[in-house]
């Protein structure tokens, strides 16, 4: 695209896959409005132009005036990929490589770097989110208004009921939130109510500056939760889980289709950068540059601006990806090659065409669609632990290559050193029973404790928020 005028840009990235508008850099002639919206647990063959029996209009539409990114990658689970956005870089390098945070554990994403909504703040943008943070709010310098966020309107922890934004996973609490207060008496379907608020967002923001819009959904996440007439249109999946999450994606493709006429309604769209993702990539410099940002201040980046890619098809810099390295799980059988990289620990990571993975693979809860049954390709080992794939010739990893590639493997292992020497000591510590939302009216709540307040604490005042 040419014309300055078009600057719409929708850059769709599902677990391998992302699309994106392509855009001239020089059709950037002021810094654009930027919306970034994130879907959570949604998989790469549930969105319509994949070929998927789930109707997703307003994406699809999106889709065919933008870049598709099919190559593309996230973290399996919440607060590490999260974090990488925020942060712009790896979880080994914030801690947080180990599961997720819980809602009893006083641990946050660290506050010793800015975090994207800063650097944008810092660049003169209005910055707000609507939806999930999932960050850690256990003192109030974690919450989204402290990081960089002008507003906050959505959830803190992990998941929750989509109707009484109830969760209870340990403890049982309220969590739903306007900026610092809570937000009582709605029981609005979470896909519209934070499409409602984005939409507000929108329609009040001041266009002499420009904007900065995170939308987190917690669709398509667990629980399987939505209105009856979204799944009547899926009578014919036979599987009733099925059914319910095709309802879910196609009430988020309409909420998505909403903020999107809103921007357009508001006069904002021609200027807009949209990237759609799931749960995300090297967004953190990428978004900070074109927003004419700086990277000063900020901890080693482990992110690519990769604007130029998107923009103009431009080979990327990038060439390897670090899945994850997680010294906390249960090591796997015996070291090999100790002199390079213990290969005990749960790793992988991808060069070029190879991915390489060490320890225990991971989780087994992967569930196909039920049409879908592939035999295993090898007998499950409680020895093994390597497994190597040229994912280029073999994308669904089913051949295991390290026996023949030893040579790959040792070039492998040696990368998973590199980045090992530069990991710090993951963050996971054990639950903080002051976290319970009974000491707290029934809120999920800031719960640090301190030297003026015993273990069990309530935290009412407002100077603990």
């Amino acid at each position: 695209m040419s014309s300055p005028r078009c600057v719409a840009l929708l850059v769709v990235c599902l677990l391998g896959a992302s699309l994106i508008a392509t855009v001239s850099p020089s059709a950037v002639s002021q810094q654009p409005n930027i919306l970034l919206i994130l879907a959570d647990d949604y998989g790469f063959h549930d969105i319509g132009y994949h070929g998927s029996e789930i109707q997703t209009p307003n994406l699809d539409k999106l889709a065919g005036e933008g870049v598709k990114l099919e190559n593309y990658y996230v973290q399996p689970i919440c607060t590490p990929t999260r974090s990488q956005l925020m942060s712009g870089r790896y979880q080994i390098h914030t801690g947080l490589q180990h599961s997720i945070i819980w809602p009893e554990q006083p641990n946050c994403l660290p506050l010793d770097s800015p975090t994207l909504a800063d650097k944008m703040r810092e660049s003169g943008y209005s910055t707000h989110i609507v939806g999930k943070w999932h960050l850690g709010f256990y003192k109030k310098e974690c919450l989204p208004t402290n990081r960089g966020f002008d507003s906050y309107f959505g959830y803190l922890t992990g998941s929750e009921d989509y109707y009484t934004h109830k969760h209870c996973t340990g403890f049982c609490g309220f969590d739903l939130r306007n900026n610092l207060e809570p937000v009582r008496n709605n029981t609005e379907y979470s896909a519209f109510l934070f499409a409602k608020k984005a939409i507000n967002v929108i329609e009040d923001h001041d266009t002499t500056k420009p904007l900065f819009l995170y939308v987190p959904f917690q669709s398509v996440h667990a629980p399987l939760q939505v209105p009856d007439k979204y799944i009547a249109p899926y009578r014919h999946i036979k599987d009733r889980n099925r059914r319910i999450y095709a309802g879910m994606t196609a009430c988020m493709d309409e909420a998505i289709g909403n903020i999107t006429n809103a921007m357009k309604k508001k006069g904002l769209w021609n200027n807009t950068v949209l990237v759609f993702s799931t749960d995300n990539g090297d967004w953190f410099p990428t978004l900070v540059n074109l927003a004419g940002g700086s990277l000063n201040g900020t901890k080693p980046l482990d992110g690519f601006d990769q604007w130029s890619t998107i923009s103009e098809g431009t080979s990327s810099a990038r060439k390897e990806i670090l899945h994850n390295i997680d010294p906390l799980h249960k090591p796997k059988g015996q070291s090999h090659f100790p002199d390079i990289f213990d290969t005990r620990t749960r790793a992988a990571l991808r060069y070029g065409d190879w991915k390489i993975i060490t320890g225990n693979p991971g989780n087994d809860k992967w569930i196909p669609p039920p049409h879908l049954n592939l035999p295993a390709s090898s007998k499950p080992s409680h020895l093994k632990n390597i497994w190597l794939f040229n994912i280029t010739a073999d994308p669904n990893e089913y051949n295991d290559v390290s026996l023949e590639k030893l040579n790959v493997v040792e070039f492998m292992l040696t990368r998973l050193a590199h980045y090992n020497a530069t990991a710090v000591t993951p963050r996971f510590p054990k639950g903080d029973p002051a976290s319970n939302p009974q000491l707290h009216g029934g809120d999920t709540h800031t719960h640090m404790r301190t030297g003026r307040c015993p273990m069990m604490c309530s935290f009412h005042d407002k100077s603990s928020v």
